[in-house]
């Protein structure tokens, strides 16, 4: 079988850095999420796939092992079936000599998969914390055969091939190879009686509605993990987890950095000049915010505290507001005149960035 192309999976080409990556990931992952497609096989499938991808492709070691061999197994796995590298003819020379036959052998139970579940919040939600709940759409163990796969009653057969070992061997010259049994597919017994409800598998198909809480000041990737909420086991094997991805949206006024929470905020020129009391936004509502006389073009003005909440620790971040000054496109004529008045009074003065520009100028020309 022809090793999956990850990067034609995800779309990206094969020089993708890894916010491309993430951004390709994002909108194929949010596309054929199962809860957006209930039912449809092909989209799980394609879900399945493209977290498969992006597992790789994210992680640099295993990234640069899929580049350089098309897999991330090792070179010998680029052989079909008939090609065996130095790690599997030296376990089946040892397999011959000393007989260890529980080598290689597959063990019946077998823990459940992992699950991923992507979370949208919004930046109060992820400030305030939040408990919301989640359909979740997983494998759970068969109720009428409680995870054998048996109907009640009966039990599995033996593997008359392999005697219930999993595997059969054969010599190649001096070597004994060992490989899983084609009857019973490596599980050693054979299921002549499979329960009609999950029709021997063990698992159904269902949804599970799990509440969770969201702590304050959750960030954008974060992850929660939810040990043993992921799909059933097999044949009585532990549950995997399931990890819920957080995805803080965009805000309409703030940026965040850290704990601190950014925006900028338009003065015009009295105001800077002078000094004011202007009305900002806070994440919740507004607060008062002290313009000092002088202040400049791109000054940050703070609000202690009134940011983001340190997720591991105490207190919050600021409110940083970065200054914009304001130029009125058109002036009335009582604005043109003061301003001109303005003008003549502050010609035999500058404030250090002028005079600052105007000593660099000399220094450049020589005048």
């Amino acid at each position: 079988m022809a090793a999956k192309n990850f990067y034609a999976v995800l779309g990206v080409p094969r020089q993708a850095d890894d916010a491309e990556l993430k951004k390709a990931y994002r909108k194929l992952a949010r596309m054929y999420h199962p809860d957006k497609n209930p039912g449809d096989k092909a989209s799980e499938e394609r879900f399945k796939e493209i977290n498969e991808a992006y597992a790789v492709l994210s992680d640099a070691d295993k990234r640069a092992q899929y580049d350089r061999f098309g897999t991330v197994a090792g070179p010998a796995s680029q052989g079909g079936p008939g090609d065996m590298g130095f790690g599997s003819i030296f376990e089946d020379l040892f397999e011959g000599f000393f007989g260890q036959q529980e080598r290689g052998r597959r063990t019946r139970a077998r823990r459940g998969e992992h699950l991923r579940y992507d979370l949208e919040v919004s930046l109060e939600e992820a400030a305030e914390g939040l408990e919301t709940k989640l359909q979740i759409p997983r494998h759970e163990t068969c109720e009428p055969c409680r995870g054998s796969g048996q109907q009640t009653g009966t039990s599995p057969e033996v593997c008359s091939a392999c005697r219930g070992q999993g595997q059969v061997r054969f010599s190649q010259g001096f070597l004994t190879v060992a490989r899983p049994c084609p009857q019973c597919g490596g599980e050693g017994r054979i299921n002549r009686a499979p329960c009609r409800e999950c029709r021997g598998q063990g698992r159904q198909r269902k949804e599970r509605l799990l509440k969770i809480t969201i702590p304050a000041g959750v960030e954008d990737d974060n992850q929660l993990r939810l040990s043993g909420e992921g799909e059933s086991g097999l044949f009585g094997g532990p549950a995997g987890d399931l990890f819920v991805v957080l995805h803080v949206r965009p805000h309409e006024i703030f940026v965040r950095h850290g704990a601190d929470l950014l925006c900028e905020l338009p003065l015009g020129f009295p105001q800077a000049a002078l000094g004011d009391q202007v009305a900002v936004p806070v994440l919740g509502g507004k607060a008062w915010l002290t313009v000092p006389p002088g202040t400049q073009p791109g000054q940050q003005l703070r609000l202690k505290g009134k940011g983001m909440p340190h997720l591991r620790g105490r207190g919050r971040g600021d409110a940083v507001y970065q200054v914009v000054i304001e130029v009125p496109a058109r002036l009335t004529p009582r604005q043109r005149e003061l301003l001109e008045e303005f003008k003549q009074a502050s010609q035999d003065e500058s404030g250090p960035l002028l005079a600052s520009f105007v000593e660099r100028m000399k220094k450049l020309f020589g005048s």
